[in-house]
């Protein structure tokens, strides 16, 4: 019984995106539209297409057809679907900044807004569908984001260092994390502008200039107004980038983000696995809805240190895997070169993405050639050989 096949995902071109990265990776034209991500998965926002013989079908309908068996029994009886989305992202511009909620408040939030009769696609709903959204990413080269609070000196000396808003220094002293935040976030449109615009005027020309450097906050900062502007006064989400970590990993280092972890990707380009999900609470960097009451509850307001991740080589030397809490998914990068095998038997449905080189898999007397940028799928209980004539880098989402 056939149990590898080929899949096709999904571009997203949300304007934060680059131009280049993902169309060279997929071999596409672009005409300069930004192209931010590539989904590998069954959400029903954007659902990959399976090849099977002469025809193609939806990921969500292939797995209906027969969801014990191509599961896999166990992820069947815990999840009843895929339960992972997995994604190539290329950021240009900073997104949002973003919490994500736990799986029993996505199901009460979405279950709400359906109640009040909020349209799935409204700019202004916060809950796109039941599921909580933990993600875990792996840089393909320089990547920088914001990961949750600093810790109390560091956030105290950031702050200092800075005679616009050393003022917040007592605020945090007095109501911690969670009382500096909100204080920011509820305030007036006047009061913020008072408070930004001082900053903003003497930082403005360095960033212009050049000498601001990328682990300085104040680069952010700047880079935030040139993209976002002012005509609507300045963003409050300008606030959170000197109130997180501003983190930097190179190509291979990882980061899990769970619930409740404030966060957000500034530059560069990631491979990202996360639940089946696409809810968002926004907390700026960003022209979309804000909902700050929604979004002050789901916040973990502590301290993170943050915990990167360089993944953890198997006996066969082949495969690094990249684990976390979540129970949703499991994200590996497999390196072959010429005359190496990698050999695996699914238990679950795995998904396979080729990043670099060329690759051949085998699955009985069924063969895939891949390029860059193609991707492969296996069912539960297919046992796959993949060799290469030359070198291959590919990443593999799988369920622990």
């Amino acid at each position: 019984m056939l149990k590898i096949f080929s899949l096709k995902g999904q571009v997203q071109n949300y304007a934060w995106g680059g131009t280049e990265f993902i169309p060279d990776l997929l071999e596409m034209k672009t005409n300069g539209t930004p192209v931010a991500e590539y989904w590998l998965g069954a959400h029903n926002k954007a659902p990959s297409t399976v090849a099977i013989s002469n025809s193609h079908m939806d990921l969500i309908d292939f797995i209906d057809q027969n969801p014990r068996e191509r599961l896999g029994a166990e992820i069947y009886q815990n999840f009843g679907r895929l339960p992972f989305l997995f994604k190539v992202l290329d950021v240009y511009d900073m997104l949002s900044i973003q919490v994500h909620p736990t799986k029993t408040e996505a199901e009460k939030g979405y279950k709400l807004e359906n109640e009040k009769g909020i349209d799935l696609h409204a700019t202004f709903r916060n809950y796109k569908d039941d599921n909580h959204k933990p993600e875990i990413m792996v840089a393909l080269g320089e990547f920088w984001l914001l990961h949750g609070f600093a810790p109390p000196q560091k956030l105290f000396q950031t702050l200092q260092e800075r005679e616009e808003l050393s003022f917040l220094v007592d605020v945090f002293k007095k109501e911690g994390y969670k009382g500096m935040y909100s204080y920011v976030m509820n305030l007036s449109s006047e009061e913020n502008n008072q408070i930004l615009k001082p900053l903003i005027d003497r930082i403005m020309p360095l960033y212009k200039e050049g000498k601001l450097n990328k682990k300085n906050p104040d680069f952010w900062a700047a880079k935030a107004v040139s993209v976002l502007g002012v005509s609507n006064g300045f963003d409050k989400g300008i606030y959170s980038i000197y109130f997180f970590n501003v983190l930097k990993l190179q190509k291979g280092e990882g980061v899990f983000q769970d619930a409740g972890v404030p966060h957000a990707y500034l530059e560069g380009q990631n491979i990202e696995l996360m639940a089946n999900s696409d809810n968002v609470l926004r907390g700026g960097l960003t022209p979309k809805h804000i909902d700050i009451a929604e979004l002050l509850k789901h916040v973990a307001f502590e301290e993170t240190r943050p915990i990167i991740l360089e993944g953890t080589l198997l006996q066969d030397g082949l495969e690094r895997v990249y684990s976390s809490v979540a129970p949703d998914f499991q994200l590996s990068e497999i390196t072959l070169k010429t005359h190496e095998v990698y050999t695996h038997e699914a238990a679950t449905i795995e998904i396979y993405l080729l990043i670099e080189g060329e690759a051949k898999v085998v699955q009985n007397n069924a063969s895939l050639e891949l390029r860059k940028g193609e991707a492969f799928m296996v069912v539960a209980n297919g046992k796959i050989e993949i060799s290469t004539n030359s070198q291959a880098v590919m990443y593999k989402a799988t369920t622990p």
